[in-house]
């Protein structure tokens, strides 16, 4: 055993002094060659702690998520979002320690069909919904509406005290409660008639007088004075002049019924409008 020792002492002592002898250039190589695999490994495991590390540390429970349907971020307007992100947690009062905000510019849904993006937009939306973690969903009206169609959001005005929505009294939006219970057939064909029937409507949504069941289902934002019509998010409605059911396009907020505490929304509406910064 004591020989053994001997050897491998003498082995140890003859690396070191070939070592010595060596250029950097030659160390480096000669680490490389023989702990080559032990530097790889130790490599993973540190990268695999820092992201268990990272992944733990912002895995806060969501304390507000609002979706912006459509909207254009582009380089110019992109960091409007994160920046609401923390205004709005220091004005509702929420603990950036312990939760987060999230406002999700980057889901784009059109009228149709779409392609394999936007259906997987939808089925993500479609879940997010059914479990309650959508707090907000803003959209244009064209887009919206198809929403409001499907009776996914609360009725404001059994929802919020007249003094809570006074603010917003002159935006509020109305959908028709009537069109929920519309028969559009079970065929394909009476589908797509059922469809091209809503875009051939003209309607006023921000008369409930026009309709026959009017619910106020949102809050119709203007393209300024407030963050979000001053942030260009929703600039292409009124370049393009888009318009639906003969009326122009305007942007739209409204609340999931999903969703448990709809104040929280009542709130993300007020830091919107409060001091237009």
């Amino acid at each position: 055993m004591s020989s053994q020792n001997s050897v491998i002492e003498e082995i140890r002592e003859q690396q070191k002094k070939a070592f010595a002898t060596m250029t950097p250039k030659e160390k480096l190589a000669y680490f490389w060659d023989y702990y080559k695999m032990h530097t790889i490994v130790a490599i993973i495991v540190i990268v695999f702690v820092v992201s268990f590390i990272n992944a733990y540390r912002s895995s806060k429970p969501t304390a507000f998520y609002a979706v912006l349907l459509n909207a254009d971020a582009y380089e110019d307007n992109a960091a409007a979002a994160n920046a609401w992100n923390e205004g709005f947690m220091e004005y509702a009062g929420i603990d950036p320690e312990s939760n987060q905000v999230n406002i999700d510019t980057s889901i784009g849904i059109s009228s149709g069909g779409g392609n394999q993006y936007e259906v997987a937009n939808r089925q993500k939306m479609m879940a997010m919904m059914h479990a309650g973690d959508i707090h907000a969903i803003v959209a244009n009206t064209e887009t919206f509406e198809i929403y409001a169609r499907l009776a996914y959001f609360y009725d404001l005005n059994a929802t919020f005290t007249e003094e809570e929505l006074a603010p917003y009294a002159d935006l509020l939006y109305y959908t028709d409660g009537a069109a929920f219970d519309a028969d559009t057939g079970d065929t394909l064909e009476e589908l797509d008639a059922a469809q091209e029937a809503v875009y051939s409507m003209v309607i006023d949504h921000s008369d409930p007088a026009s309709m026959e069941k009017p619910v106020a289902v949102g809050v119709r934002i203007p393209q300024a004075g407030n963050k979000l019509g001053d942030s260009g998010y929703y600039d292409y409605i009124s370049e393009y002049d888009y318009t639906f059911q003969g009326y122009p396009s305007e942007i739209v907020i409204g609340i999931p019924v999903s969703v448990e505490n709809p104040k929280i929304t009542l709130q993300f509406l007020d830091y919107l409008f409060a001091d237009n910064a």
